[in-house]
């Protein structure tokens, strides 16, 4: 006898929830493949153990708690991993091609290389809460942490964040003013 699919409701919820797991995927993985990749295995692993979804409890931080773990999963397999910067270029060439004013471009691309010099462990919870606007409570259940540590690291990540951006940010004393 084989397993029984999910019911329509799992499987209506699962689907709303799929651009909040690639918006996450994308800012996490090297390149828009990989992360359609991850969230590909993250639905199949879902819909496969979608028993083990207790109904009533937080689809969304299980769903995010298979992405993360998967992940895991994925980068102690990897044979080679590559640097922030060329992992990311992808993401940022993408970034930098929409259309908008050039200050906002230049801003989005200022926070996209502050996010990726952040550690993985700080930036995941960071994304969590502040894009994804989890609680603290979905954050720990999500990525299997003591709430105390993901307040930690949310509070480190913010620091560390706002002291890449100030550095980022241009100088009065070096501008030049251009007639």
């Amino acid at each position: 006898m084989s397993p029984s699919p999910p019911d329509a409701h799992f499987a209506q919820a699962l689907l709303g929830l799929l651009p909040r797991l690639r918006r996450y995927a994308r800012l996490l993985c090297p390149d828009s493949h990989s992360a359609d990749d991850l969230v590909q295995d993250t639905i199949e692993r879902a819909w496969a153990r979608h028993r083990q979804w207790q109904p009533g409890s937080d689809l969304r931080a299980w769903l995010f708690a298979i992405l993360h773990n998967r992940r895991i999963d994925l980068l102690r397999g990897a044979p080679v991993l590559h640097s922030l910067d060329d992992a990311q270029s992808a993401t940022r060439d993408e970034l930098a091609a929409t259309p908008a004013p050039a200050d906002d471009r230049l801003g989005v691309i200022d926070l996209q290389r502050a996010l990726e010099r952040l550690s993985p462990e700080h930036r995941e919870v960071l994304l969590l809460v502040a894009v994804e606007q989890f609680s603290y409570d979905e954050t720990a259940l999500a990525l299997g942490l003591p709430i105390g540590t993901v307040m930690s690291r949310l509070s480190r990540a913010r620091q560390r964040l706002r002291a890449e951006l100030a550095d980022a940010a241009p100088r009065a004393g070096h501008l030049t003013r251009v007639k």
